[in-house]
């Protein structure tokens, strides 16, 4: 019980975060600021300066579902009743996903109010670390309807699912590095054309090996 209270007390630190900053922001905004940016990062839609709140309210909203479905998934998942309960990971990938919901409001806030900055600058490198800090948790995922690689032969063979998952957690990894990296080092169409190459790229691997499993009737 006492877990879970520190984790509630975490989650509301970190959800809070981004309205303190947007807060703090406010008195210095222009009337007028970015509330939307293109592909090629710079903003293409404006609004007023009271719009520095709608992100952190909606990404607020957003983690809130997030992290309620996923511990509690050992309650409302029929798959998870068949499996061992590892809630204490569930519970980590949750707190992992809101950091990453409000560091991500934090970007878009810092964006909206420092124009010119070169969003893709920020955003893509704080997608290939989420990326690269999903794949590390992938291993330990059993087989659900949720999390994961939800493929057709995944959920009909626990086997196929471990091995799927064990692949994809090295791709994912290795794949988040590369696009966190390139988002740092490359700028403009060419990170983005990377950054979509590479999620694709992450997709289909582990996607294809899981379908080649299915195909050879699935490892013992």
């Amino acid at each position: 019980m006492k877990h879970k209270s520190f984790a509630w007390l975490i989650l509301l630190a970190m959800v809070a975060l981004p309205f303190a900053y947007a807060w703090y922001l406010y008195p210095y905004l222009p009337d007028t600021i970015p509330t939307h940016f293109g592909a090629n990062g710079q903003p293409d839609q404006y609004g007023s300066r009271e719009s520095i709140f709608i992100v952190p309210a909606i990404l607020a909203v957003v983690s809130l579902i997030v992290y309620l479905l996923l511990t509690n998934i050992h309650r409302i998942d029929p798959k998870r009743y068949q499996q061992p309960t590892d809630n204490a990971l569930y519970l980590q990938f949750a707190l992992f996903v809101v950091l990453f919901m409000s560091l991500l409001s934090l970007v878009i806030i810092y964006s909206m109010s420092h124009p010119g900055t070169g969003f893709e600058k920020l955003i893509l490198p704080l997608l290939g670390g989420f990326f690269a800090g999903m794949g590390m948790f992938m291993p330990g995922f059993q087989p659900n309807y949720f999390v994961g690689l939800r493929l057709p032969w995944t959920l009909d063979n626990e086997n196929n699912w471990k091995a799927t998952h064990r692949l994809a957690g090295k791709v994912w990894t290795v794949g988040g590095i590369v696009i966190a990296l390139g988002g740092i080092i490359t700028s403009g169409t060419f990170s983005v054309a990377l950054f979509f190459g590479g999620l694709l790229t992450m997709i289909l691997i582990p996607v294809v090996y899981s379908y080649q499993l299915f195909r050879k009737g699935n490892p013992e």
